[in-house]
């Protein structure tokens, strides 16, 4: 099994290098049938990847401890779902997939018989076979998954303790594929670059929907992976600025900014520059997460520590950055706009400062976390930028861009006239005002959060009321009722109101933020067995430990059993604890979460010792810690609402019934 995987790889490269090489003299000699030869290496690498991939996973699932990579991730007490999760859990499996998943994208490449951009295909699979190829060779010479004992060990190492849940079966393959699947739009813009094709948007056409795509699985898998860390880690919180938490949200940031740049290019034919800057950034940025996940440069408890690939993920980042930025340069007087943005009073004005605050964004948070280690390396002195740093850079920016996305739905394009926008923003502007008071009343008084809220409920508020003056209108014009107006719109209109359902889900994420950053309220306490803690109307009620354990003792569980009461009704049973992983000897926190639309009761297990009484018998003492954290529960809500749009955006819609029940032009 290990020589047979290996093999498929080693022809898998073969197949990717032909291929590039065919495309290379097809093209230039304009040889018909050497490009379809490439365009068949394209499928048959696919073909062999994905058979590289299937080797691995059998070997997972039947543990095949002969293979060092299914030794080192799995056991045998390991349940499937979490057997195929290490087809990622590990360095050389997780760039396996990474790079199957650009290898199946490469085929679906082309495969299409979409007519736009498909002048450009030749070029842009020409790109993305460059891209596998690169995973190829780190995974053929640098750190193969396919080595093997010459004597297979009776037993695996099984998985760390903390990627045992569900977030290890999601998370990783969701950030993964957005990154591989990234490397299509990125090469469908150097196709247009190469080729000079930049007069027309065939290019936008064939990139939008993959780039969409891409961005879709990051945004759900940094999502899920907030979730991950808030319900396993113990700590309360869900997002640490951690370096490699940031390495998924920097390119997850541009890539949006990407997709509001080419509906301008595309509807009005600016911001062209853009487009392909945002681009270039979004690859190379997935590029860079991934350099710094797999080299020690940068403290995370993410990273695989220092690896092989390190050296190799640099070389490919600058070749890649400065490669394309000298083919921007070249190709920069084919990239000006048809027109101007004349007036930031637009809708023109609104997405060229969006794009400003993304970008201003992207570098606050690059900026803090590539400093220490660069401060480090020229002077020696070691800087730790913390949590601060972020949130005082950022925050505001991101904000900014909550309050743009409401207003960009009610500002009109061109030059809008003082009166009409005045009118336009005065009925959110009062729906924000009542909410602020509202929540004065209910004895909020910090003004970070006010002013936060103020943005979020106007931005909602602006969305929702175009929404309904688009309803009203189409029912005007159709004679139909309001809500088959509604369900109409939303079928034939995808895009646009898929847009405004993400832009809800990501209010609605930042107003979970914004109630459990600044209204959390924390506390600790020690009891004895029948004693009770207590914080903001819940009583905890400590009844005593228990322990389960398998026969040899490799695996533990201690939890407590305890009684949770709010305004002195009974809420339920929870039951804090901690597992014992004897493979890694260490132990995990397992946090116990009661949660509601209100505010989630977070509850951790810190210590436990046995203490003599008075009377000499023995008892067990725990500390326990306990947080409320309001709202927090919208941040998951948000995420399932981001889903819905994102799918609805990219789901292709009917253009026939587009065309004939556009809403008025005056309102749209």
């Amino acid at each position: 099994m290990a020589t047979s995987g290996f093999v498929f790889l080693v022809l898998a490269l073969a197949a990717c290098v032909y291929s590039i090489a065919a495309y290379i003299f097809g093209l230039r000699t304009k040889h018909p049938k050497l490009i379809q030869s490439a365009r068949q290496a394209v499928l048959i690498a696919a073909g062999l990847f994905s058979a590289a991939a299937i080797v691995l996973l059998i070997a997972l699932i039947n543990h095949n401890f002969e293979l060092q990579y299914v030794y080192s991730y799995t056991s045998t007490d390991m349940t499937l779902p979490y057997l195929i999760s290490a087809l990622w859990a590990g360095n050389a499996g997780s760039l396996l997939f990474w790079g199957w998943i650009v290898s199946l994208s490469a085929a679906v490449v082309v495969l299409r018989k979409r007519k736009q951009g498909q002048d450009l295909v030749p070029y842009a699979s020409m790109i993305i076979m460059v891209v596998q190829a690169f995973f190829l060779l780190l995974l053929i010479f640098a750190q193969s998954p396919f080595t093997s004992y010459d004597v297979a060990p009776l037993e695996g190492v099984g998985l760390n303790p903390l990627l045992e849940n569900p977030g290890m079966i999601i998370h990783p393959p969701l950030l993964l594929a957005g990154f591989a699947v990234l490397a299509v739009p990125f090469a469908f813009a150097i196709a247009a670059l190469l080729t000079g094709k930049l007069k027309d948007n065939n290019w936008l056409a064939a990139a939008r929907r993959w780039a969409l795509l891409g961005w879709l699985s990051l945004g759900l898998g940094n999502l899920i992976g907030a979730w991950w860390a808030y319900a396993e880690l113990g700590w309360g919180g869900y997002w640490a600025w951690d370096p490699v938490e940031n390495a998924g949200l920097m390119p997850w940031l541009t890539a949006t900014a990407f997709l509001h740049a080419i509906m301008m290019q595309k509807r009005k034919g600016i911001f062209k520059m853009w487009s392909m800057v945002f681009i270039i950034l979004t690859f190379t940025l997935t590029i860079f997460g991934t350099f710094i996940t797999r080299s020690d440069i940068l403290n995370s408890v993410h990273t695989f520590g220092q690896t092989a690939f390190g050296p190799f993920f640099l070389v490919f980042l600058i070749i890649t950055f400065f490669g394309s930025l000298a083919l921007l340069i070249s190709r920069r007087k084919d990239l000006k706009g048809d027109t101007e943005v004349n007036t930031l009073v637009s809708r023109e004005g609104t997405f060229l400062l969006n794009n400003l605050l993304f970008v201003g964004a992207t570098f606050f948070i690059l900026i803090g976390t590539i400093l220490p280690s660069l401060a480090e390396a020229v002077s020696g002195n070691v800087i730790n930028i913390g949590q601060s740093f972020f949130n005082i850079s950022t925050v505001p920016i991101l904000l900014a861009i909550i309050l743009l996305a409401g207003i960009c739905s009610l500002i009109a394009w061109r030059r809008q006239t003082d009166r009409r926008l005045a009118r336009s923003l005065l009925w959110p502007a009062l729906a924000a005002v009542v909410v602020v008071i509202v929540t004065l009343i209910f004895g909020v008084r910090n003004w970070i959060a006010l002013s936060a809220y103020f943005l979020c409920s106007f931005s909602l508020a602006a969305i929702f009321s175009q929404w309904l003056r688009d309803v009203l209108a189409f029912s005007r014009k159709s004679s139909l009722d309001i809500v088959s107006s509604f369900w109409r719109l939303l079928i034939v209109n995808r895009r646009r109101y898929g847009a405004f359902i993400v832009h809800i889900s990501i209010v609605i994420v930042a107003i979970g933020i914004v109630g459990s950053s600044l209204f959390d309220v924390e506390k600790e306490a020690e009891l004895l067995p029948g004693e009770q803690m207590t914080i903001n109307g819940y009583a905890l009620v400590y009844n005593g430990l228990y322990v389960e354990g398998n026969e040899a003792m490799t695996r533990m569980i201690i939890s407590a059993d305890m009684d949770a009461y709010k305004n002195d009704r009974y809420i339920g049973k929870i039951d804090p604890g901690y597992i014992y992983d004897g493979n890694y000897d260490t132990w995990v926190s397992e946090v116990a979460i009661h949660s509601t639309l209100v505010e989630d009761l977070y509850i951790a297990l810190v210590n436990w010792e046995v203490i003599t009484l008075e009377d000499e018998s023995e008892v067990v003492q725990a500390s326990f810690s306990a947080k409320i954290n309001p709202l927090i529960i919208w941040m998951w809500i948000g995420g399932g609402i981001f889903l819905f749009g994102g799918l609805l955006t990219f789901w292709p819609g009917r253009k026939e019934s587009v065309k004939k029940i556009e809403p008025p032009a005056k309102i749209a």
